[in-house]
C-alpha cells in the first residue's frame, strides 16, 4: 500500500508532455512486434535482445531498461514458469510451445516507454493460449477503469476480478506505476484491490499497468541472478502491460503501433 505521502507525489503530465509518451511508447510498441514476428523455434533469448535493442535505437530511441538499477540487458524475456525480468542469455533457447513474454522500455527525449506482451511459439496449447488471453482480458478491464473520478483500486479490482474468476492467480508481489519522466513513479498499482479504493484518478496522470497472472498459485520467487522471477509452484505465467494516461474522457493507451 502506498502512503499519502507517495499519493501526493503523483505528478500531472502536460499536454506536451503525454505528446513524448507517446512517441516513446509508440517505439516499444512497434518493437514488441517486430519481436513476436521474430520469435520461432531455435532463437535465442539474447537475439531477441539484440534484435530489441536495434528496433528502438532505428527509430530514434534509447534502452530503457539497460543499466537501471545493474540490469544487463534491453529486453526482459520471461519463459514458461518464468513471471518477469528474465534475463536474455545466448543459450537459452526457444521452443516449439513455450510460453514467452517480452516486456520493453524506451527513452525519447527524456521520457519513457514501457509494455509487455505474451506469446505461445507455435503450435501452442490451448492451456497456455487460455492463459495468455485471460492476461490480456484482464488488462483492458482495467483499462475500462481509466477514466477521471475512478479510484486507483478500481483498475486494481477489475484485474483480480478477471483472474480469479478464470481460476488464476494475480501476482501480488510486484505491481504497476506511474510513468513519465522517470520509468518508476508513483503511484504503484497493485493487481488486487477493493473498488472504491486508493487516489483518485485525475486527467494527467500516466499509468503503465501490468498483470501478470500465474496458473497455479501467486507466489513467486526471485532466482540467484536477482532478477528473473518464477512460479513457486512451476506453473505457467503471463504478462501484459500497456502505458495509459487518463484524460477527461477516459483512458489512452500510449503504447501503441503508429
Amino acid at each position: 500500500m502506498i502512503s499519502r505521502a507517495a499519493h501526493r507525489k503523483i505528478r500531472l503530465k502536460a499536454a506536451w508532455e503525454i505528446e513524448k509518451l507517446r512517441r516513446a511508447n509508440r517505439i516499444v510498441a512497434e518493437a514488441l512486434l517486430e519481436l513476436k514476428e521474430a520469435l520461432k523455434p531455435g532463437i535465442t533469448t539474447l537475439d531477441l535482445d539484440r534484435m530489441a535493442e536495434e528496433a528502438v535505437t532505428r527509430r530514434g530511441g534509447k534502452p530503457a531498461f539497460k543499466g537501471y538499477r545493474g540490469y544487463p540487458a534491453t529486453l526482459c524475456v520471461s519463459v514458461n514458469d518464468e513471471v518477469v525480468h528474465g534475463i536474455p542469455s545466448g543459450t537459452r533457447v526457444v521452443g516449439r510451445g513455450d510460453l514467452v513474454s517480452m516486456d520493453l522500455g524506451s527513452i525519447w527525449d527524456g521520457y519513457y516507454g514501457d509494455a509487455a506482451i505474451s506469446t505461445v511459439v507455435e503450435p501452442g496449447d490451448a492451456t497456455a493460449k487460455r492463459l495468455i488471453e485471460v492476461t490480456k482480458e484482464a488488462l483492458m478491464a482495467a483499462i475500462a477503469q481509466v477514466k477521471p473520478k475512478n479510484r486507483l483500486y478500481d483498475i486494481s479490482a477489475a484485474v483480480q476480478t478477471v483472474v480469479e474468476e478464470n481460476g488464476y492467480s494475480v501476482v501480488k508481489q510486484f505491481v504497476g506505476h506511474g510513468i513519465g519522466k522517470a520509468l518508476h513513479e508513483p503511484p504503484e498499482i497493485p493487481n488486487y484491490g477493493t473498488p472504491g479504493q486508493g487516489p483518485v484518478l485525475k486527467p494527467g496522470m500516466v499509468l503503465a499497468i501490468e498483470p501478470m497472472v500465474n496458473a497455479g498459485s501467486g507466489a513467486v520467487k526471485v532466482l540467484a541472478d536477482g532478477w528473473t522471477a518464477v512460479t513457486m509452484d512451476g506453473s505457467l505465467s503471463a504478462h501484459y502491460e500497456h502505458s495509459v494516461a487518463v484524460t477527461e474522457n477516459g483512458a489512452e493507451i500510449l503504447s501503441v503501433a503508429g
